[in-house]
């Protein structure tokens, strides 16, 4: 295999994963990078353990079908190829052995969820629990932290175990799985790179609490080519921003002066599908070096090919998604309820289902994404449709009837997404990819 359809460690170049559940939109997303990514990498592969199940897919399926549209789009740049949502050691062997380059660890589960909001009372009982286990509490209370071009903050007595609380735990197993990815590919002779996420959490990641983590992953010697905060505001699945973006502007910035300082490493975006209003701001604070995650939104697209193509199976789908929503949508984050978006039969014409359930670009203002419920309910429930025997198959074989389509309808999806992105590169002053 030649060399450009082998995934790469992309460094601090800005980068853009795209996310292909059906392992059929390479080809549309190669060609948004193209015609509108300027400096920005993609990340062709790409699909978190939880897809894999969700989608019965394979790692080495995953792989396989994104060098198949790069070799077809006759792409000849730097890619890389994304293990999405690690918990495991396990996991991380499955990805490892079919390729992947780019290994996203998932500490949540190790999160305490509780912990913004216990009192005193509780929280020191907590604390008391792990100070043994994580004894760095008395590196960090009292220390004066000032970031250059950032914040400037003291770490106090009840911020410390507040955060060595919330994150401790996901802190320690994040570096010892890191230190496992990374034992594992020196044995194989492999060179990949490291993100960490702590963005699934209900509260936002505090600037205090992103200095801790980062410095600890430092001291621990965990080295991170990005890193996944809980943004302020609300990134729910499928839809735009929901929050004041100025407010998240200047918390963007002072995250950003953390990453160069105790990095430098890439601020990465979560949930990042359709998060238009966000998106120049985000460019513009991490001045280019970020990363930015999407997935399902190329699955909602192909939908959007059956709506065109096939009204009456996407009917079908619509009702189907419906009656699966409640259950899929415990594992995500999202607002929209069933009431939110009609039945298909009180809706008679089959444009306005689109409009309803997936919404149309040349209905929504420039610098906007998408905000329909029923997009919601459409994502979450991917797994179930991909996974029923009759609507998968009619998916896939409307997919695969009408390529054209679906790469067309990707394109001008993808490119709403880069445009503000490289404006905000440009506005910052950054026009070339930067390497670690």
């Amino acid at each position: 295999m030649t060399t450009h359809l082998l995934p790469q460690t992309l460094g601090l170049e800005p980068s853009f994963g795209f996310g292909d559940r059906l392992g059929l939109a390479t080809q549309g997303h190669v060609a948004a990078l193209t015609q509108r990514g300027g400096p920005i990498r993609g990340i062709f592969a790409q699909q978190s353990i939880r897809e894999l199940a969700r989608t019965a897919r394979q790692p080495d399926e995953v792989m396989a079908a994104a060098t198949l549209g790069l070799r077809h789009a006759d792409f000849d740049q730097p890619w890389g190829a994304d293990a999405d949502h690690l918990k495991t050691t396990a996991d991380a062997e499955r990805m490892l052995a079919a390729g992947f380059t780019f290994f996203t660890i998932d500490p949540s589960d190790f999160v305490d969820q509780q912990a913004d909001h216990d009192e005193t009372r509780v929280l020191d009982a907590k604390f008391d629990a792990v100070r043994e286990q994580l004894a760095w509490h008395e590196h960090y209370v009292g220390r004066v932290v000032e970031i250059p071009n950032g914040p400037g903050f003291e770490l106090d007595e009840q911020t410390v175990r507040r955060a060595i609380v919330k994150y401790g735990r996901a802190i320690e197993h994040a570096v010892g799985l890191a230190n496992y990815i990374h034992e594992a590919a020196r044995h194989a002779g492999r060179t990949v790179e490291l993100e960490i996420s702590v963005d699934e959490t209900d509260q936002p990641t505090t600037v205090p609490e992103h200095f801790i983590i980062a410095d600890r992953l430092r001291v621990c010697g965990t080295t991170i080519a990005s890193l996944a905060p809980r943004f302020v505001g609300e990134l729910e699945k499928g839809i735009d921003y929901k929050g004041d973006v100025e407010h998240l502007t200047k918390t963007l910035t002072d995250h950003a002066a953390i990453a160069e300082h105790l990095g430098p490493y890439k601020l990465s975006l979560h949930s990042g599908s359709d998060k238009l209003s966000m998106y120049q701001p985000f460019a513009q604070a991490t001045r280019g070096r970020f990363h930015v995650k999407t997935a399902g939104t190329s699955y909602l697209e192909a939908l959007r090919v059956v709506a065109r193509h096939d009204p009456k199976s996407f009917r079908e789908i619509i009702t189907f998604s419906r009656s699966h929503y409640n259950e899929d949508r415990a594992t995500y984050h999202v607002s929209a309820t069933l009431n939110d978006a009609p039945p298909v039969e009180d809706v008679r014409d089959d444009t306005d289902l689109e409009r309803l359930y997936l919404e149309r670009w040349d209905e929504v203002p420039e610098g906007v994404g998408f905000n329909a419920p029923g997009r919601q309910i459409l994502h979450c429930t991917f797994g179930s449709v991909l996974c029923d025997q009759r609507l998968g198959t009619i998916l896939r074989q409307t997919i695969q009837a009408h390529p054209q389509t679906y790469t067309k309808v990707l394109t001008e999806h993808f490119v709403r997404h880069l445009k503000p992105l490289v404006a905000g590169i440009r506005s910052a002053g950054t026009t070339s990819p930067r390497r670690a």
